[in-house]
């Protein structure tokens, strides 16, 4: 039972604990928020207590639990909101999206779309029998960069450009983008293995299904033991799921195992992002920079090699 606001007969204060004891204790934690706040969330944790003019009373028994929950509760909103008026150039709150899509459509009006003996396409896209027997593993990467055509651009760019957009917001742009290079090529390179006929693919949907795997890790991984149900364990997984379904699985020219395998692919990426605590690296604004532009790196070096191959350069 939660109580919120003072009862009718006076609490007794007490000033150490004694189990069962009626009495209460007050909760002192530095700071200075608000009671009211902090009431809420000891609701929400079924701790009972007392919100008074002079602060919050808990159960001498509650006392510890109260305060490792607001103690939690505060580190978790430390830096939340931001201070007014701090805006860096490409910071999380501003990460770099529309400018990298921006890209992505003027390289498509430099390549054209996916016809004939277009070079761009017979250098750069996913070929199963080149990357596997030829060793061309610069396609897994120039792969993400291609698009068919202009519905198929404007797809990616419109429904992924969302997706990946809140994904800079979460964990950091540079991390963001660093990340759907990696996890992308890696969910192009799972896509071709399984698969026991030539394969050709492009575009950058393997990557924008890497956010939405991720999404569903940075959730799976955030449940802590023992307080977790069985519900709470599937549903980020079903949600993410029902997404790669949503846009993933229908159309004619749709490479539905590109979209698993990225998806598979960000999942563990997720989780391995909470594992490794990589969030505290989300607002520094000098680490951010410099993984995106370590994200650039192979996408740059990849490229360079498909322009010395032969379609290219022939």
């Amino acid at each position: 039972m939660n109580r919120h606001n003072s009862p009718k007969k006076r609490p007794e204060i007490c000033s150490v604990s004694s189990g069962e004891d009626p009495c209460w204790l007050f909760l002192h934690l530095e700071g200075g928020e608000g009671a009211e706040l902090f009431s809420l969330v000891l609701s929400a944790m079924d701790i009972e207590h007392i919100t008074t003019p002079r602060g919050l009373l808990v159960r001498p028994r509650d006392l510890q639990r109260a305060r490792k929950h607001l103690e939690a509760f505060r580190e978790e909103n430390r830096n939340w909101p931001p201070p007014a008026g701090a805006t860096e150039p490409f910071s999380v709150l501003r990460p770099p999206t529309l400018l990298m899509l921006a890209a992505l459509a003027l390289f498509h009006r430099v390549t054209g779309p996916w016809q004939g003996n277009n070079p761009w396409f017979e250098a750069g896209a996913v070929n199963s029998d080149l990357i596997l027997n030829h060793h061309q593993w610069w396609r897994l990467v120039t792969g993400l960069t291609l698009h068919a055509d202009l519905q198929h651009l404007l797809a990616n760019c419109l429904v992924g450009g969302l997706m990946v957009h809140l994904l800079c917001r979460s964990i950091g742009y540079g991390t963001a983008w660093l990340t759907l290079v990696l996890a992308g090529s890696a969910g192009n390179l799972l896509n071709i293995i399984v698969r026991s006929q030539l394969h050709l693919s492009v575009g950058f949907s393997t990557s924008v299904f890497v956010a939405i795997g991720m999404f569903s890790g940075l959730s799976l991984s955030s449940l802590k033991p023992g307080v977790s149900s069985l519900s709470r364990l599937i549903l980020p997984l079903g949600a993410g799921l029902a997404l790669l379904a949503f846009l993933g699985s229908e159309g004619r020219q749709t490479d539905l195992g590109a979209h698993l395998a990225g998806f598979f692919c960000g999942l563990p990426a997720g989780w391995i992002f909470r594992l490794l605590h990589l969030d505290r690296w989300r607002d520094r604004a000098g680490i951010q920079l410099f993984l995106m532009l370590l994200a650039l790196l192979p996408v740059i070096l990849c490229w360079a090699l498909a322009m010395g191959s032969p379609s290219l350069t022939g």
